[in-house]
């Protein structure tokens, strides 16, 4: 798999509810930062060697973003997002333009599309 060379960061107005909905989507805390205790929180997330940022820092991003995974099969995805009790925005479907896509949204309204490319 080729080295990730861009991190998207996304902004998330409280952190006790977004940590753990990226946590049961499987994604696990590589590291979290504050600049003081009742400071906004930083965090860097980690699925299968995606990474992303969580920001709550207001001028770092808004919420609403958009992030394009591209995973090796979105259907037992999809399956595992369900038996952890996830809650999947839309459901795998074929895409015109090859493959199959489904998409999560987080608290904050972030988009998160999983795909598998077709053949």
């Amino acid at each position: 798999m080729m080295q990730q060379t861009v991190i998207p960061q996304l902004r998330m107005t409280d952190a006790t509810v977004s940590v753990p909905f990226y946590q049961q989507l499987g994604f696990t805390i590589d590291w979290e930062h504050r600049f003081a205790p009742d400071m906004p929180l930083f965090v860097q997330i980690r699925r299968e060697g995606q990474l992303l940022f969580l920001t709550e820092h207001a001028g770092d991003c808004e919420p609403g973003g958009a992030v394009y995974f591209h995973v090796p099969d979105v259907d037992a995805l999809h399956a595992a997002f369900v038996a952890a009790g996830a809650a999947v925005f839309r459901a795998p479907a074929d895409v015109p333009w090859g493959g199959r896509e489904m998409m999560v949204v987080d608290p904050d309204h972030n988009r998160l599309r999983f795909a598998t490319q077709g053949e």
